[in-house]
Parts: structure tokens; sequence; C-alpha cells
């Protein structure tokens, strides 16, 4: 066979790369349905990491299951779910008790990861208890076979509770594993395991400072995404405080009677360019609300090939109980915002869809980033709102972002039901970058039931 010159490869490689997308939708289909346990999580509570991971021509995906004669707050179990020719099956329940839902990852080479988080208690634990982080090896060929639990090594013994707030990314190439967990409101423990099987590097991750709050305190940062390649582990999440000032503090108290409310207002960012070597960077701040009593929300982190390190997240502007005595003059929007960042700094900034006061529209929330093997970038969302032309929008889109990183035109997914709230095959996962997109959570009008869709991309 003849090998065709470079200069043609090259072309050739650019025509492939400028064709258009063109969704089809190839599979929608419900997975499990679940009871609300009334614990402060549910199936989608992990949505910084992911509960639906591909290894070849096997998927998988963990739910969670409320077992009926406990008590909260440990009063669920993972449940794992493998898809074959015929759909999906359970292959493994968990014997234990838990809060919060069982992040997955997955390598190129067949290994399947759990994180669980069981407690430690026998009893019901209306205030949660003690627990002990753990993560199980599965194989996407023999999913049923007892699993290995790889137990997990940390710096000393830190007090791990049933509020995890954990991340659990991997390099499926390079088959290696990185798992966060918060300890109350000072820092995340964290352990990286190696491709040789050691954990073999442990720390702490800091909070970065509130200087400016009325009692300046550390800023806890939840539901973060987090990637990990060749070693570089990049994290962002969002602020996660009680209201750190006094006053809104005290109006909030008089309009719900509750005691207190929490701050997620300001999207943070730190990144090490070697979690074995190196520790993480200072924080940087990406986005914040802070100023109107607003709302911030992680979206998707994506490590490109040259280094930048792109984010999605979305903005609410304001509180809008609190406009009338605290900011009068602000404006309501929400948006879908898009970033790069390069060695600690934002070198681009987008608005990717955006409502506001003066000019409703269409925004977009549960931003997810969907990579091809050709580093093609590519961002899904709920879209809703009313169109210009009066029509009321509830659907899901894709918007490629292009070379030069603006935003394509949005394609509408011709999905029955639009998913709401989702995780996807993500390569912060360890699965492979795809021109296929793979979708697992709730969709608009099912309730409490988890689906599954699986949308070719292009012809």
């Amino acid at each position: 066979m003849k090998t065709l010159p470079a200069a043609l490869l090259l072309v050739s490689s650019f025509l492939v790369r400028a064709a258009d997308p063109t969704p089809v939708v190839e599979i929608e289909e419900d997975v499990y349905t679940y009871t609300n346990a009334n614990n402060g999580a549910g199936p989608m509570w992990c949505a910084g990491s992911t509960c639906l991971v591909r290894s070849g021509d096997h998927v998988f995906a963990s739910g969670l299951e409320t077992v009926a004669d406990a008590k909260p707050l440990n009063n669920c179990r993972w449940t794992l779910f493998h898809r074959g020719p015929k759909g999906w099956d359970i292959v493994r329940v968990d014997a234990g008790r838990t809060r919060e839902p069982a992040p997955l990852t997955a390598f190129y080479d067949g290994r399947i990861f759990l994180s669980a988080n069981p407690t430690l208690g026998s009893r019901p634990q209306p205030n949660g208890g003690p627990a002990r982080p753990e993560v199980l090896e599965f194989s996407a060929k023999t999913p049923g076979t007892l699993p290995v639990s790889l137990n997990p090594v940390w710096q000393g013994t830190p007090p791990f509770r049933e509020h995890s707030y954990r991340s659990f990314a991997a390099d499926g190439a390079a088959g290696e594993l990185v798992l966060f967990q918060n300890i109350d409101y000072t820092h995340a423990e964290w352990t990286f395991r190696d491709r040789t099987g050691k954990w073999s590097a442990q720390g702490k991750l800091k909070w970065p400072w509130g200087a400016e709050y009325d009692k300046p305190e550390p800023i806890r940062v939840c539901y973060p995404n987090v990637a990990v390649r060749d070693r570089a582990v990049h994290f962002v999440g969002v602020s996660d405080v009680i209201e750190p000032y006094e006053t809104w503090r005290k109006f909030k108290r008089e309009l719900t009677g509750q005691q207190w409310d929490y701050d997620f207002r300001r999207l943070f960012y730190t990144w090490t360019r070697d979690i074995t070597k190196e520790p993480f960077a200072e924080w940087i701040e990406i986005a914040s609300r802070d100023k109107t009593c607003g709302w911030v929300s992680p979206g998707d982190l994506w490590l490109a090939p040259n280094g930048d390190v792109h984010l999605l997240w979305t903005e609410r502007a304001l509180d809008e109980r609190l406009r009338a005595k605290f900011f009068p003059e602000a404006k309501q929007s929400h948006s879908l915002n898009y970033a790069v960042v390069h060695e600690g700094k934002v070198i681009r900034r987008h608005t990717l869809l955006e409502s506001t006061e003066d000019r409703p529209g269409v925004t977009g929330s549960a931003g997810r980033f969907q990579t091809t093997p050709d580093h093609r970038l590519f961002v899904v969302c709920y879209a809703s709102g009313t169109e210009t032309d009066g029509r009321s929008i509830s659907e899901n889109r894709i918007i490629e972002i292009l070379p030069d990183g603006a935003p394509g035109k949005p394609l509408r997914l011709l999905l029955a039901k639009p998913f709401t709230s989702y995780f996807t095959t993500t390569v912060r996962g360890g699965s492979p970058p795809s021109q296929t997109l793979e979708m697992l959570g709730s969709r608009a009008g099912s309730g409490n039931t988890i689906s599954y869709a699986r949308v070719r991309l292009f012809p």
C-alpha cells in the first residue's frame, strides 16, 4: 500500500477537521429509578466527577440506591451497571452504606475504578459520622467478579466523614489516578496512584484565604472539576462557605428562618505541573459574583495538548431577594461562560449563552466539554429560555469552540427529552476522546429516573 505524501495528509486532515457536526441520536433509554434519600445528596451530587465511563466496547455507570430500612444520613448504597448488546445490567451492589454517589474512572486497558466512602457506623447516624474512603477495581471484561480493594494511602490519618465532596480523576492512557477528599472547612486531602500500582504521593490542598470577609477564614472549595495528565493536575471549584457577610446573613435569616445559608459565588483554580514533585500553585479567582450575592457553578475542565486549560461555568448575577435593600441598581443575568487559562493566567474569555433583564433570551446550564480524537472541542449544554421569535426553548445543544477560540453555531440534539443534569464519558474520568457523545443523568419531566443517551456527532 502506498504512503500518502505529507502535504496530502495535511490537506486530508484539514478536510476531516473542517467537517460540520451532524448529531444523530443513536440510543436514548432509562437506566434506573431511585427513591429520594433526604440526606442532602442524590445521584447527580458528584457532578464534578463522573458516574459514566467507557473502556473499549464497554460502558459502565454507577448508581445510587436508597436503603429502605435505613435512616439519613448514611442511608444509601452504590450500584454498578454495565451496558452490553442487550442493554443495561446491574453487575454489583454495595454491601455497606454511604451518603453520596460513587464516581467512576477507567483505563484504556480495561480496568474500571469506583470511588466509595462507606460509613464506619452500624446504627442510624442523623449527623453522619466517620467514613473510610476506598477505591475498588473491576475488570471491564468480567465486571461481575469480586472487585479488588486498592486501599488508598493518605498523609497521616485524616478524619474522613460522610460529607466527602470527593473528586476522582484518571489519566486513562497512562494508567494513573488521583483522588481528593475534603476535610471540613480547611483543606482537601489528596492521594495519587501511579502506573506501577503504588499510591506514591499524598498531600493536602489548602483552601484560598477569604481576607475580605467580615471574619477572615478559609474559603472551602467544592464540586470541583479535576484533570490529571502526565502527572500534571488541574483543579477548579466553587466557594462553599456559610454566608460570610453578617448583614446579608441576618437579612436571609429573617427571610427564611434558617440559621445558615451557603455562598456559591466565587470560582477558584489551581494546578501543579507534577503532583509527585511540585506543590499546587497559588489560587486564582476565575470568576466572582460576590458583590451582588450571586451564584456560580463549575461546569467542566479540559486540558489541551498545548497545556491550555479550558474552563466552563455558569453564573447568576445576583440574589433578587437582596437587591432592593443592598444593590438596587444591579441587573439580573444568567450565563454560560468559557475561559482559557495558560500558566496561571486567563488568556481568553467568552460568554456562550446569556439572558439578561434587558434582553431576555436563551441561557445554558450543565455545560460539559466533548473532545474528539483530533482535538476538536465542543461544549454540550442544556439550553432554556425564550428565542427572539418568542419560542420557548428546552433542549440540549452542542457548540464547537473554533481554533481561534470563538464559539461556533449552536446545534440542537434531537433527544426525545433533554438532559437537564448529566455526566459524560469525559476524558477527565479516563474515557478516550470520541466523536460520540454519551450522557447519563436526569431528563426534563422524568422525575427520579436516570437515563442514558448516545449521540453520534459526525456521519
